[in-house]
């Protein structure tokens, strides 16, 4: 008879509704908008949606594919959503309220668990108004009708670590205003290009992009076989063949004898170490000798960053293990584990795609013996134990579109109320063309959801990328910050300027508290009508006369501030005809910026904060909000005629 109870479970499952994945208990619903509800049912099966004591009927189509909309309502809850067909599902504690969609790369992405003050956040995150689903990172070449995964949280010292943390201090400053619940619909991937969020049909549309659609591949099957077959020679260069599971037994072991293996320096991702876009798992190992006379009772191993995830040992004895790519590695090593002389630290890393290996500063590294350290930096022999390569996910920047096509499309039927964006860093190589793709990508999305929503971005912080300035060959990084700056002409757009909250050399600035505050303070006066400073000071106009510029600036909000008790300003830099870029001194003169430079006799160009790492700038308005970067040439920059290709 089992096989009758299968069968009525493989009927029962199969004639159930099921709503689109983004549906769940939790949920937040776009108020003031229509409601669409949507997913799968059996071909032709009658349904009806109801939720508070508003209901909307109406059928599955021949595939199967449905889509149910209730009129608008205003903001409450909690409601019970309820979708009938032949059987009915319920869910629970559905909210009414705001809904944003958070995208873009890493710092879009970045949890609460690792931003500053983590631990007093998330101890104090008891907002059950503020709601997060994120997205699963996945890819495609054509328009998905659902994403593959993911569920509505409510905020709360148990599950607020793993927000978006620029989301949770936006919505967290949204709801003490609006008082109604704030949906975050996080939608970020670490390291994504612009291009890959953005649609085929606008891409392709668009003069600049039109001859890259016949690359486009029908089937990831050719890209798969390809890594697949550099993976094989990568491993044929390095060692020649995979190990024995016995082999791989002995690794961690302090007497195993590594002499064969090949060496790599650490800390140094592994994909700029000879080894490519290699994903898979290998062990490193490393010696070290204990100096005479240290106390050996409280040790510990730090590691910086790990990506992905590692396991660590120490003479054998296992010492810790984290599974976040972001968090930096410190494992107590307990008594009696470390000797005088040869001990071998053990690290197996695990990477499943993108960058993979230990990074960070060589000062990120060592030993810790409490009173002393010794550096773990520098050479570690390493060896594959497997590959991923021939299975794993194609990279999200592999083609355009990807993204949009498994992350954006299939939320389209949703409504929302605006959009906050924080991306750009890994299109800082071809800024200009930003100007054009990043544009492209927010008319593009309005175009999809059918309406212009609001969208906020964040604008490049300071870093020490390249250490590109106006006088060492250009700056990618401020190319890039001018691109976003020039995005502010589309309408119903707004930009967070966080240049004073960089970190010069960590990539991802862990005070994303002010980046959500920031980008708060804009919605809060464009789309919800408050009065609060929210634009940081523009300038509005140069006037060159003799040997000096006069800078005019709008949006100074309450007058100007120099973080500086002399009143020095920091940041300016004057050129003459002949282009060469000289600092130049300035001050506050009537409400203008007042700038000159004893070696520029006439100038004919000024530029501010124009380097990948200004971060010495120190021009406010009084309400604290910094100068963005600018310039008032249009010369010819670093990233000119750099283009997207694929």
């Amino acid at each position: 008879m089992s096989w009758i109870f299968a069968l009525f479970i493989a009927i029962t499952s199969f004639s159930q509704p099921k709503p689109a994945k983004l549906f769940s208990d939790h949920m937040v619903i776009q108020r003031q908008k229509p409601i669409n509800v949507w997913g799968t049912a059996s071909k032709n099966e009658k349904l009806t949606v109801t939720l508070n004591g508003k209901t909307s009927g109406g059928k599955a189509d021949k595939e199967g594919n449905w889509l149910l909309t209730l009129p608008a309502m205003e903001a409450g809850g909690p409601y019970t959503l309820e979708v009938k067909g032949k059987t009915t599902v319920q869910y629970s504690d559905v909210m009414l309220g705001d809904v944003w969609l958070c995208s873009g790369q890493s710092n879009m992405e970045w949890p609460v668990s690792a931003s500053k003050n983590a631990k007093e956040e998330i101890a104090a995150a008891n907002y059950p108004m503020i709601r997060h689903f994120k997205v699963r990172n996945t890819v495609s070449l054509t328009p998905e009708n659902d994403v593959t995964g993911g569920e509505w949280q409510v905020c709360s010292p148990s599950t607020v670590g793993n927000f978006t943390a620029v989301g949770y201090f936006f919505a967290r400053d949204l709801l003490a205003s609006e008082h109604v619940a704030i949906g975050l619909l996080n939608s970020s991937w670490g390291g994504t290009h612009v291009e890959t969020w953005t649609s085929g049909s606008s891409f392709f549309s668009t003069p600049e992009f039109a001859s890259m659609k016949s690359k486009l591949p029908t089937s990831f099957d050719g890209l798969i076989a390809e890594r697949k077959k550099k993976a094989e020679e990568l491993l044929a260069r390095v060692q020649g063949t995979l190990p024995t599971r016995g082999e791989v037994n002995e690794y961690k072991m302090m007497d195993y004898n590594d002499n064969s293996w090949a060496v790599m320096q650490a800390p140094g991702l592994w994909n700029g170490n000879g080894l490519g876009e290699f994903d898979g798992e290998i062990w490193f190992r490393k010696t070290f000798n204990v100096p005479a006379d240290i106390n050996l009772s409280n040790v510990k191993i730090r590691l910086g960053k790990i990506d992905d995830t590692d396991s660590t040992f120490v003479n054998g004895v296992f010492v810790g293990a984290t599974s976040s790519y972001i968090e930096p590695r410190e494992y107590k090593v307990p008594p009696g584990v470390i000797k005088g002389t040869g001990n071998v630290i053990v690290v197996k890393i695990s990477d499943t795609g993108g960058g993979g290996g230990m990074y960070g500063e060589p000062g990120d590294f060592y030993v810790d013996f409490g009173v002393t350290t010794l550096s773990l930096a520098g050479d570690w022999r390493y060896r594959i134990e497997k590959m991923y390569n021939a299975t794993a996910g194609v990279d999200p920047n592999a083609y355009p579109t990807l993204l949009y096509n498994a992350m954006i499309y299939p939320l389209l039927h949703a409504k929302i109320k605006g959009a906050i964006w924080y991306q750009g860093e890994s299109n800082a190589g071809r800024a200009e063309q930003y100007r054009t793709s990043f544009p492209l990508m927010i008319e593009d999305w309005r175009k999809q959801w059918g309406y212009a929503f609001p969208f906020y971005f964040v604008q490049l912080a300071n870093y020490q990328a390249g250490g590109g300035t106006s006088s060492n060959g250009g700056s990618e990084w401020a190319e890039l910050r001018e691109a976003q700056t020039y995005t502010l002409r589309l309408p119903n757009t707004g930009m967070a300027v966080i240049i004073d909250i960089g970190e010069s050399k960590d990539i991802h600035p862990r005070n994303k508290q002010d980046v959500g505050k920031r980008l708060a303070a804009i919605a809060l006066a464009k789309t919800y009508n408050k009065t609060v400073a929210y634009a940081s000071p523009e300038i509005d106009k140069v006037d060159l006369n003799g040997t000096q510029a006069k800078l005019h600036f709008k949006n100074v909000n309450g007058g100007w501030k120099v973080d500086n008790k002399y009143g020095y300003i920091n940041g300016f830099e004057l050129a003459g005809a002949d282009k060469q870029w000289h600092y130049a001194r300035a001050w506050i003169e009537n409400g203008d910026i007042i700038v000159m430079s004893d070696n520029v006799n006439s100038p004919v160009a000024v530029r501010y904060g124009w380097a990948d790492d200004p971060s010495d700038l120190n021009l406010f308005d009084k309400s604290g909000l910094p100068v963005a970067p600018f310039r008032s040439d249009t010369w010819p920059g670093k990233t000119a005629g750099k283009s997207f290709n694929f």
